[in-house]
């Protein structure tokens, strides 16, 4: 039995949790699979998959490997790929983790232009304004935007982020005194101000000035909302003020359609970092990756 050729098959089936769909993948038969996870589990002297009618399992020991098995995978496939083309060409796939809203108009992107450099390899992009754990999702590379807490992780700074204060115009017209009357932080207070629950702030905005001072508010509004997507949408509907990275919606504020408040009071740089698990960070399309990003 070729074993890695198995953990291959154990990797997709558990990816895609169907037998049926690796089959059709492998241009083989289901039973064919099946039978090959089944030898693997009798040399590994253990069961992997609990099988179903429904649906498919890891067991105990199934969560121990699988992790490692995708590791062992990948890591070949690139090292494959590294021998067979000089350096130059990087294979298999990498799982990717990101916010909505930075995954779609900020990393996108990149990757395609990635991905044209090395069309070997295979990305798996998964968006989610929440918190992603790497190991238990099997990341490879996450793009976090905020200080990092003390952790395990390998993190490299790509960036910062910028925030604005922002507002459409038709919501203006209906702000007493219209922009002319936002002249200071303390103003917000009479504002409809639209919450991002995902920083640890939340409705506390920390300004500071153009002598260096810094002005914190308690902004109060009738929507908060864990989605940057959902923010800009809010926001261009006229709902209210925003603040909000200065990529979320940099082609409107370049075109007058969203007014930047306060432009001589600014926010503290947020960093961008990418981070991956400690075992992942030899790991050369990792690495190039990052390094793109980074570029």
């Amino acid at each position: 039995m070729d074993r890695l050729a198995a953990m291959s098959l154990f990797v997709r089936v558990v990816e895609t949790g169907s037998f049926s769909a690796v089959a059709r993948e492998q241009a083989t038969t289901q039973s064919a699979v099946s039978k090959q996870i089944s030898a693997l589990e009798a040399q590994l002297g253990t069961k992997l998959l609990s099988r179903s009618t429904r649906a498919l399992s890891l067991t105990g020991d199934g969560e121990i490997l699988f992790p490692e098995a995708k590791r062992l995978v990948s890591d070949f496939d690139a090292l494959e790929g590294l021998l067979r083309n000089g350096q130059a060409r990087l294979t298999g796939s990498l799982r990717i983790a990101a916010s909505v809203g930075y995954g779609r108009r900020i990393l996108m992107p990149q990757i395609k232009t990635f991905l044209e450099q090395h069309p070997g390899l295979r990305i798996d992009l998964r968006l989610s304004d929440g918190f992603t754990d790497l190991i238990e999702q099997g990341i490879d590379v996450a793009i976090r935007i905020g200080e990092l807490p003390d952790s395990s992780l390998v993190a490299r700074k790509i960036g910062v982020s910028q925030r604005l204060l922002l507002a459409h115009p038709a919501y203006l017209e209906l702000v007493s005194g219209g922009l002319a009357g936002i002249k200071h932080p303390r103003d917000l207070s009479g504002l409809n101000c639209i919450v991002y629950t995902e920083v640890a702030t939340q409705n506390v905005w920390e300004f500071i000035g153009p002598d260096g001072e810094t002005e914190r508010v308690r902004v109060t509004g009738n929507l908060q909302t864990n989605s940057s997507e959902a923010i800009r949408a809010a926001t261009l509907s006229g709902l209210g003020v925003c603040y909000a990275p200065n990529w979320l919606l940099p082609e409107e504020l370049a075109s007058g359609e969203i007014v930047h408040l306060l432009p001589d009071w600014r926010a503290r740089p947020i960093p961008i970092h990418a981070v991956y698990p400690v075992h992942r960070q030899h790991v050369a399309k990792i690495d190039a990756f990052v390094r793109h990003i980074m570029a």
